[in-house]
């Protein structure tokens, strides 16, 4: 029984250590937002001669949205003659085939691409489409995105530094009034994308290419193979093949777009755990591989290994807690070392999963919206949410990695109607929303 006292003991110490790690990261990462230096992106570069990009949207089912994405990309201002579109059908249903092809009668750089065979899901149509694509430069958009004009131009002219692999822009939600839960997903991704991504691009640490709304080289994904289609989240898995090669990622905050963030916490549930199981198949490949890098240095290797290990600290949290239950039901933990585990417990409850209370604050301040923050304290249900589907995609990742069991993809949902008209001004009022 002293053996598993001390054992229970050892872990509980141990859960606090992680849990003031990844605070002082996170106000590490705030204080650098708020008081150093800003490193300058690209877009003051000026260079007559444009990289030749493609463009591609992966769609499955979306005849809601898919006229809408492809009008704003013909608006953007970017010449035609070294843009390529391609749109993916990915096993569509619904009228998505007809959509693109009206599309592609209208413009010769819009191609569509057809999938009605072979694997399902997000990276194997990138994987074909990739293999049609002509341009040098990749540029990624899920369908239920707004991009603005600029953005290709603000992600493309990064290319020029040849070191760079892949740029990752800003997300920003559209539908922030929808009802509590966008309202509290706009707070995330303030603090996640203004401060966290901004301040470990700053700090010249590891950005994450997040999937949409960035752009990577096709010379790279080729050479490499493609995506690989048994992990669900193929934005960390290049990510992390670009680093162990050699490459930089870098943030892009002016590039910001606009998505549909989801309106129904159910169809929130499934994408947290989607991303959690991903993320996690990532980790278990690509942990060592990073640490032997002999092109990242020892703090990107550091934070490389953080970002990797995120999604298990719900994991480590849970058992802390059943860990402090099971030492105060043996007489082993005293009222005053038990209030002081669940002071550090609730306060990491208050930071949140996805971002901290501080960089979702000073976040909001940098956008000029601080009425937000007056939702703050509602962040600690959205923890414990999170907490719960991050742990079962967890779970998930461990039973595929031991039975070889392969993950099905899983749509998101959309809401939007189809006659709804989102123009910039409504997207600038909606960032600003409470």
């Amino acid at each position: 029984m002293e053996v598993v006292v001390l054992i229970l003991k050892i872990y509980l110490v141990f859960t606090v250590c992680v849990m003031l790690i990844y605070s002082i990261r996170h106000f590490t990462f705030t204080l650098n937002r708020l008081f150093s230096e800003q490193r300058a992106y690209y877009q003051d570069i000026l260079d007559s001669e444009l990289k030749n990009i493609t463009v591609v949207v992966p769609m499955h089912n979306e005849e809601k949205v898919a006229r809408q994405i492809l009008d704003l990309l013909l608006q953007a201002d970017y010449p035609a003659q070294v843009l390529e579109i391609i749109p993916i059908n990915d096993f569509s249903s619904d009228a998505t085939k007809e959509i693109l092809d009206e599309y592609a009668g209208k413009y010769s750089f819009i191609k569509p691409l057809h999938r009605y065979e072979g694997a399902r899901g997000k990276p194997a149509a990138l994987n074909e489409a990739i293999a049609l694509a002509e341009g040098e430069i990749i540029i990624v958009f899920d369908a239920d995105y707004l991009p603005p004009k600029s953005i290709l131009k603000d992600i493309a002219v990064s290319f020029s530094d040849p070191e760079i692999g892949a740029v990752m822009g800003r997300v920003i939600p559209i539908n922030t009034g929808a009802n509590m839960l966008t309202r509290l997903l706009d707070l995330e991704r303030t603090g996640g994308y203004q401060v966290d991504q901004q301040a470990r691009y700053n700090m010249k640490l590891v950005p994450q290419y997040g999937g949409t709304v960035g752009g990577f080289r096709k010379e790279f994904i080729t050479a490499m193979g493609g995506f690989d289609t048994n992990i669900l989240a193929e934005d960390t898995e290049l990510t992390y093949r670009l680093l162990v090669s050699g490459w930089k990622v870098i943030y892009a905050n002016r590039a910001e777009c606009y998505e549909e963030a989801p309106e129904d916490w159910g169809v929130r549930a499934r994408q947290v755990m989607r991303w959690s199981r991903g993320h996690t198949q990532v980790m278990f490949k690509y942990l060592l591989p990073m640490l032997k890098s002999k092109f990242l240095s020892r703090k990107e290797k550091i934070d490389g290994a953080l970002l990797l290990f995120i999604y298990t600290v719900p994991i480590i949290l849970l058992l802390g807690l059943c860990d402090s239950l099971a030492l105060f039901f043996l007489g082993e933990m005293h009222i005053v070392a038990g209030m002081i585990v669940f002071v550090f417990v609730g306060a990491y409850n208050t930071f949140g999963n996805f971002a901290p209370f501080y960089q979702i604050g000073i976040g909001s301040m940098l956008d000029g919206a601080t009425g937000r923050i007056l939702l703050l304290p509602f962040l600690i249900f959205n923890f414990f949410f999170n907490t719960w589907y991050m742990s079962r995609g967890f779970f998930d990742a461990i039973i595929d990695m031991i039975t070889g069991r392969i993950a099905p993809w899983q749509k998101t949902v959309r809401y939007r109607k189809d006659d709804k008209s989102i123009t910039q001004q409504s997207r600038r009022a909606a960032r600003k929303s409470l």
